[in-house]
């Protein structure tokens, strides 16, 4: 499949269909959106949105949530807001969300079944992982949009005049629903 996709991005760049998408590295709209990974929401989101290349920066990871205060999506924020010039932040979740339900024993024993040892989960544990929080799931969407607006608004170095709302969209409609 990779080679697939190599074979066709040398024709992309051949024949300079690249063009159409020229933007600079600024958002148009000076909005960053943090959501998930799901690949669902790859079209759906910004067609819903009516957002095109340039508008948004786009940040994605499983769950569309913020699991380390200075971990890579606060950081990711960071650059949008300081050098960018992000002033909004949409905090975007989705129904039925793969990570709602996952749990961090069902995780690391799948993780085992792969060849991941012991050994290397002791490991991380010992390097001050903890698994029950980093792999763990929600109970809602619009609780863990709820729990990463909160956790964003409330960051020491997120200036206090970025706008920060929550929404759930459908995976089906594309209807957008405001949670805070």
């Amino acid at each position: 499949m990779i080679d697939e996709m190599l074979a066709y991005n040398k024709k992309f760049v051949e024949e300079k269909q690249y063009e159409k998408y020229a933007t600079s590295k600024y958002p148009n709209k000076k909005i960053a959106i943090l959501t998930c990974m799901d690949t669902r929401l790859v079209e759906l989101l910004p067609a819903a949105l009516g957002l095109k290349n340039g508008d948004v920066k786009i940040i994605k990871n499983a769950g569309g949530v913020v699991t380390s205060p200075f971990g890579s999506v606060i950081r990711s924020l960071l650059v949008a807001i300081i050098e960018l010039g992000v002033e909004e932040i949409m905090v975007i979740g989705h129904t039925d969300c793969g990570v709602r339900h996952i749990d961090s024993e069902m995780m690391i024993g799948h993780m085992k079944k792969r060849g991941i040892t012991q050994e290397s989960i002791d490991l991380m544990k010992y390097c001050g992982i903890d698994f029950e929080q980093w792999l763990a799931g929600f109970d809602t969407e619009e609780q863990s949009v709820q729990d990463t607006v909160e956790t964003i608004r409330n960051h020491p170095l997120i200036p206090a005049d970025v706008r920060i709302g929550g929404y759930v969209i459908d995976t089906h409609t594309g209807e957008l629903r405001v949670i805070c």
